[in-house]
């Protein structure tokens, strides 16, 4: 059976020493405690007990774990229970999610109010108790806690990267369900039902995980205790860090980063995608001993909340606000005419707090590079509707500069795209996209007449998108406005700091630091959390709050919590680095 399908390789069980130098696939934070192989000393741990919960994530290989769990108690009887049999069934279920899974033919949904304990029969869930004749009963699967059986849980954490693997295989089902459901349906049920469940879920646990386990190398499980976790945890909210990035191709994907970043699957055709920090999805790599293991970034979130967001945590609370991602269009295709929602629309209708307002940092440029952003001056709103109406209807080709506008892209150029604004990268471009935290709401409006990855027509969202474009972002205003237009804050011999203001619907502001060979830069986070990257040159050494110096490469996305207090981000390569920084706004109230 195939386990699997990624455009990203599964995560190594080690990480070979000195492996640095360039962009590094596996970033790891030094685990405050020791990191195992395999089951045994979580096994001798719990030898004791008479009930053990094993609570998890949706996906999880429970039937080959359990096995190899109890082949740890040698000489004791074991029983092992599926919390899986009070589970309400899959039909039902089904109508218990319909509210929140949109239209049927639609990939948008609205995010659930749903909790784990409403997935279950609570009157079979009560009747679950552990067998008197075993010397240790198993409770196992997502919601085991939930049964009330002890003070404490072992935590079985699957990346969510490796759980869409495991359903694009089909080895995997979504929460409660029995059955392999279609791409897009399996993906809009994990967005707006199973992972605000989930989520919701384990971050409350965090105080009761006596063990967690990562799961997704299957014969080849990493573990670590309760108090490792919460201690390494601890001391990432006063430290700078990175999460796990993956890669994903696309049907516009371009080369550059297949060909660029090193460790990535050069077989693949393209990668559109870099998730770099895309909160709701990236995992958190520690290591300890050489051994990596990895947990999701919700838990960070739920633990160390007021810690990383400092003044912003009353606004987002567990979520993380801002997000990076690469889009590599370079040797690719344009990306889609489009729109993103505006804070009534999807607040409404998607049960989001906040909207996808975006920003398009260029990182690398071709010779024709461009980005489509905003209407030409005397846009005809109806003969741009019909148009875009009798392409979808037809299959037929717009001359889409008839109504939007074209702007050539260099290197260090920001295109502002708040909710609203019509947009699409061009070809030719590696596009930083420096964003609030939602990520799917993209409403496309024209799309090449081209097909999906699959051989299916991709879907458009007309009626969505003319719900929400602004048709007065057209003319000269595109420029005046949409077009970030930097400005010299301080400079000195060795620095010089850039604000790249955003536009007043964005909630986050830009700096950008350059920084000659020999020179530094300290920065106060006074109360917010900060997101670095090095766009430009070849690396630069961060020291943030009393942690230790590290040396992070081009390409690397960096968080620095609000309790690190501040940082200082220092030049010690060859030539001048350039280096960009997003936070909240000081004016942002949600």
């Amino acid at each position: 059976m195939t386990r699997r399908v990624s455009d990203s390789f599964l995560l190594p069980l080690r990480k070979a020493a000195g492996e640095r130098g360039g962009y590094d696939l596996y970033p790891a934070f030094e685990a405050a405690g020791p990191v195992y192989e395999g089951l045994k000393e979580m096994a001798e741990a719990l030898s004791g007990e008479r009930a053990i919960v094993l609570d998890g994530n949706e996906g999880v290989f429970w039937d080959e774990l359990i096995p190899r769990l109890v082949k740890e108690f040698p000489g004791r009887r074991v029983r092992a229970i599926p919390v899986l049999s009070a589970m309400k069934t899959p039909a039902e279920i089904d109508s218990l999610i319909e509210p929140f899974m949109g239209e049927e033919d639609s990939i948008f949904g609205r995010k659930t109010t749903l909790r784990l304990i409403d997935f279950f029969d609570r009157t079979a869930l009560a009747a679950l108790h552990p067998d008197p004749s075993a010397d240790i009963t198993i409770l196992y699967g997502p919601g085991a806690f939930l049964a009330g059986w002890t003070d404490s849980c072992v935590y079985v954490d699957l990346p969510k990267n490796e759980l869409q693997a495991r359903m694009a295989a089909g080895a995997a089902f979504n929460l409660g369900a029995d059955r392999k459901f279609d791409g897009r349906i399996s993906y809009k049920r994990c967005y707006f039902v199973d992972w605000p469940v989930l989520d919701s879920y384990k971050a409350d646990l965090v105080p009761s995980i006596s063990w967690m386990v990562d799961e997704q190398r299957i014969d080849r499980y990493t573990v670590f205790s309760g108090d490792t976790f919460r201690n390494t945890m601890d001391a990432m909210c006063r430290d700078s860090f990175r999460v796990r990035p993956w890669f994903a191709s696309g049907v516009w994907g371009g080369t550059w980063l297949r060909d660029n970043v090193e460790g990535t699957d050069a077989s693949v055709e393209n990668l559109a995608w870099s998730y770099e920090l895309m909160a709701l999805e990236n995992g958190v790599l520690i290591q300890s001993g050489g051994l990596l293991a990895e947990f999701s970034f919700a838990f960070l979130m739920a633990w160390g909340t007021k810690e990383i967001l400092g003044k912003d945590s009353g606004s987002f609370g567990r979520e993380f606000p801002i997000r990076f991602d690469f889009l590599d269009t370079v040797g690719g295709g344009n990306l889609s005419i489009q729109c993103h929602p505006r804070p009534e629309y999807i607040r409404s209708r998607f049960g989001e707090a906040f909207t996808q307002d975006e920003t398009y940092y260029i990182v690398e440029a071709g010779e024709d590079a461009a980005v489509y952003l905003g209407f030409q001056e005397g846009i005809d709103r109806e003969a741009f509707v019909k148009a875009l109406r009798r392409s979808q209807e037809k299959a037929e080709k717009l001359e889409i500069t008839d109504y939007v506008q074209k702007h050539p892209a260099a290197k260090g150029d920001l295109f502002l795209i708040p909710n609203g604004t019509i947009h699409a990268s061009g070809a030719g471009n590696l596009v930083l996209e420096i964003s609030s935290a939602p990520y799917i709401f993209t409403f496309k409006m024209y799309d090449w007449v081209r097909l999906d990855r699959d051989g299916r027509p991709r879907p458009i969202n007309i009626e969505h998108g003319l719900n929400n474009v602004r048709f007065e972002r057209k003319g000269d205003i595109v420029k005046e406005t949409l077009i970030c237009h930097p400005e010299t804050v301080s400079q000195t011999p060795l620095c010089t700091m850039e604000h790249l203001p955003t536009h007043p619907d964005h909630f986050y502001d830009v700096l950008r630091y350059r920084i000659s060979p020999g020179g530094r830069k300290e920065v106060e986070c006074n109360g917010k959390c900060h997101v670095l990257m090095v766009v430009e040159g070849q690396s630069a050494v961060v020291a943030a709050g009393e942690g230790k110096e590290k040396t992070y490469n081009r390409l690397e996305t960096v968080i620095i919590p609000s309790a690190a207090g501040g940082y200082t981000v220092e030049n010690r390569s060859c030539g001048e680095i350039v280096v960009v920084d997003a936070f909240v706004k000081n004016s942002y109230m949600l």
